[in-house]
């Protein structure tokens, strides 16, 4: 009998390629949407990608409802848990976010782990762990670093993150089932767009090729294809010594700038990147008007480094260069026709 795996979010970008790879491995999927007429959309990307659907069932099920969660998680080996809410742009209410990222989070554990999951594993987050005061100008991110939600500057995604998964770890604890939950926290996930949904993921390479941006605020993250990252999340669920673990999904980390610079020479027509960093002063003043730039600017001038090398030790995956994820993320905007070269 073919393993189970619910793919909660399976429509979303980490998501679907979550969703090829098990398909790949031979796992069959049952993926939640809120829609079930409208999620036939990813089926059909999936499809046209190469993946063999006969083995992808779609189901109804929203994180902010009860209805449909019993039936999602019967007959699930593993459960990936992916969906969170993330909107483009951040509410000004810093809470905003939680009350379905946490409460939806809780829904899939007490569900799965009642049905009988092996384990669940998890999406969270680089935030999750990065938003402290006191870092420096440089923060060697390590498994055990917690962000600070009560701390003011933070926005809502990110207190929603860290909120929902210190939940998930005190609602296992308080079971005791530490060992069956895994999470995975990535950094700025990049790469191939293959089923034209990466949304916010892939929005700030859009942003600066449109020229939304003038210039880069002075911001460092850690880089994540989704393919590795989607890797990381299939491995998690039956590698050896992966329970009760928090994995990053992080590469190399690269100033806003340096993608920039990576982006203007492999694309010299593309005019409109940025050319230049954003004085801190004009970032902060910018940042009162536009909720995009107001999530960056607790990291200014901070270079983030992930300290992940045990993700490979445990899970086998060696994340590919990030200069190949930012190149083929790049394309993939140029294919689907979300930036302009001119």
């Amino acid at each position: 009998m073919t393993d189970t795996v619910l793919v909660t979010g399976v429509s979303g970008f980490i998501g679907s390629h979550v969703a090829a790879k098990l398909l790949e491995k031979g796992f069959a999927v049952r993926g939640t949407v809120r829609n079930k007429n409208k999620g036939q959309k990813i089926v059909d990307a999936l499809e046209a990608n190469g993946s063999d659907t006969s083995r992808l069932e779609l189901v109804e099920a929203d994180l902010e409802k009860n209805a449909g969660w019993e039936d999602a998680v019967q007959g699930c080996r593993f459960i990936q848990h992916i969906a969170s809410p993330f909107p483009l742009e951040s509410p000004p209410d810093r809470e905003a976010l939680v009350p379905a990222a946490r409460a939806g989070a809780q829904r899939v554990l007490e569900h799965g782990f009642s049905s009988g999951a092996e384990r669940i594993v998890m999406t969270s987050s680089l935030v999750s762990m990065m938003g402290q005061p006191g870092r420096g100008k440089k923060m060697v991110i390590t498994e055990d670093d917690w962000s600070d939600p009560d701390w003011k500057p933070l926005t809502a995604y990110p207190v929603s993150k860290t909120r929902a998964e210190l939940s998930a770890w005190s609602y296992v604890k308080a079971q005791g089932v530490e060992e069956k939950l895994t999470t995975v926290c990535p950094g700025l996930v990049l790469g191939p767009d293959n089923y034209n949904n990466s949304g916010a993921s892939l929005g700030l390479l859009k942003a600066m090729f449109n020229g939304d941006f003038p210039m880069t605020p002075k911001v460092a993250y850690p880089i994540i294809d989704i393919r590795d990252c989607a890797s990381i999340h299939v491995a998690a669920m039956t590698a050896k010594g992966a329970g009760h673990r928090r994995l990053m999904a992080a590469g190399k980390t690269y100033w806003l700038s340096e993608i920039s610079e990576i982006l203007r020479e492999a694309y010299p027509d593309a005019k409109k990147l940025p050319k230049s960093d954003m004085p801190n002063f004009v970032v902060k003043l910018v940042g009162l008007f536009d909720d995009r730039v107001k999530s960056v600017i607790p990291d200014l001038g901070i270079f983030h480094e992930a300290d992940a090398a045990y993700v490979t030790s445990l899970t086998g995956v060696v994340p590919r260069p990030s200069k190949e994820a930012i190149l083929a993320a790049a394309e993939s905007l140029i294919q689907n026709g979300d930036v302009s070269l001119r």
